[in-house]
């Protein structure tokens, strides 16, 4: 398993991360897309994207966009637990490559970073079927952080 390579989130780093995406009464795209926050560990983060049928294109399958939003999700909490107030985080550079569909089941997307600097952050995710465990995509991703 990749989470057994990053160390555990000291408590309040986890309780303070564990609310990603629902942190007010504001309604942000994680959450419409239906993103759940499974495990964050120092540098890692896994997520759900449950399935729903509305996630589909024509050819039945989960759109790609759907999972290309699941790779850019799950490395920001594996990014912004390292600070100790929440910086602004903004996606530079996004490379996906699809491997198979998704169908009709949850996809788990797994993020951790690589490679940190001041301001720059270099990121990988990998997302599987949730029953199937096959590999359906994964990215690489850079980052600029702000306070």
């Amino acid at each position: 398993m990749i989470a057994e390579r990053f160390e555990p989130l000291p408590p309040e780093t986890l309780q303070a991360w564990a609310s990603f995406g629902t942190w007010d009464d504001r309604v942000f795209f994680p959450k419409v897309v239906g993103l759940v926050v499974e495990e964050l560990r120092t540098d890692y983060a896994r997520m759900r994207l449950p399935y729903r049928p509305e996630l589909n294109q024509p050819a039945g399958v989960v759109h790609g966009g759907a999972i290309a939003t699941l790779i850019d999700t799950v490395v920001v909490p594996a990014i912004g637990t390292a600070y100790s107030a929440r910086p602004r985080m903004l996606t530079i550079s996004m490379n996906v490559r699809y491997l198979g569909a998704l169908v009709e089941e949850d996809g788990i997307g797994e993020g951790w970073v690589e490679q940190r600097g001041r301001s720059i952050v270099f990121c990988r995710a990998e997302v599987v079927g949730a029953t199937s465990g096959r590999p359906v995509a994964d990215g690489t991703l850079v980052y600029k952080i702000s306070q």
